[in-house]
């Protein structure tokens, strides 16, 4: 199948969301709203972060490792790591999922991914990120799970080489990526210490292009909020990072819902919300509370991850 248009479609909601910005920031109180600077959308998905931390430029990178055996050459793996490791030391690792845009676009070599490696390893800690098969508008998400439990496997596997410690290990997921949350939720795998949702769909059971393209066991299956009806107060501690202008369809609504679910439910979880925030605002909201809401989960990470 063709996911060229959905990738699009996809890239295009970025696109907005940081023209919006661009136009809240030039924009003057008192004045009328100025044109937006437009930014293409390979320009968009290669920004950085807009938070830094001293030595993320001393930051050292093992690129391009295959973590399957899957007949796919975008299917690889980047690990950042400090720069002065003692030999034989063992960090915790944070696994970074991202969201549907197909393999072929290979987010791990996108700007975000790439400076939120570079950020882990300067706050001490493992950043791995990796490419998957979650596509659009055909999901696959069994495909993206099976690469997700396989990129684990490999970092677990090679934890000595990688200098990770592979009994402490964050999955961070993004935007379409959230649903890949589930696997550590329905199986609690101890290894597993906490996650992490940015702007990230935590339930899919209303979203139209899952709906339309996997079945209601699958949609049901890769819902976050399902594993909140059995032992929630056992699931792994999480944080979720809302956008409070977010335009997907659905996002939102499936964040809220989780989050009132998992409050009933007893869960562990903590909250940040950007109230001007757009999808993507980690890398497009340049102001304060991007950058606190940063700080806050690399917080949460090393607390959980015991740093």
């Amino acid at each position: 199948m063709n996911q060229r248009p959905g990738i699009l479609f996809c890239l295009a909601l970025l696109a907005l969301s940081a023209n919006q910005v661009m136009a809240q920031k030039q924009t003057a109180p008192g004045q009328p709203s100025a044109p937006p600077k437009q930014r293409s959308m390979r320009e968009i998905v290669m920004m950085p972060v807009v938070y830094r931390v001293p030595g993320m430029d001393q930051v050292k990178v093992k690129s391009d490792l295959k973590y399957t055996t899957v007949d796919n050459p975008y299917l690889l793996l980047d690990v950042y790591t400090p720069p002065h490791l003692a030999k034989g030391e063992r960090l915790p690792a944070v696994l970074f999922i991202h969201g549907g845009a197909g393999a072929e676009t290979r987010p791990k070599d996108w700007g975000v991914y790439k400076s939120w490696g570079r950020l882990e390893a300067a706050s001490g800690m493992v950043g791995v990120t990796f490419t998957h098969r979650l596509g659009y508008p055909k999901p696959f998400l069994a495909e993206a799970a099976s690469d997700v439990n396989a990129a684990l496997n490999y970092i677990r596997a090679n934890a000595d080489s990688l200098n990770i410690d592979k009994d402490r290990i964050c999955l961070a997921a993004y935007s379409a990526g959230g649903p890949m949350l589930s696997i550590a939720m329905r199986d609690k795998p101890d290894y597993v210490r906490c996650l992490v949702a940015f702007y990230a769909f935590m339930d899919i059971q209303q979203s139209e292009p899952h709906r339309t393209n996997e079945t209601p066991d699958m949609v049901k299956t890769y819902s976050p909020i399902t594993y909140l009806a059995n032992d929630a107060g056992k699931m792994p501690p999480i944080f979720i990072a809302r956008a409070g202008l977010d335009e997907v369809p659905t996002m939102n609504d499936s964040i809220d819902r989780f989050i009132c679910e998992a409050i009933s439910k007893n869960a562990t979880i903590t909250v940040a919300n950007h109230p001007q925030g757009v999808h993507g605002f980690d890398n497009q909201n340049d102001d304060d509370r991007s950058r606190e809401i940063i700080q806050s989960v690399l917080a949460f990470m090393r607390f959980h991850l015991g740093l």
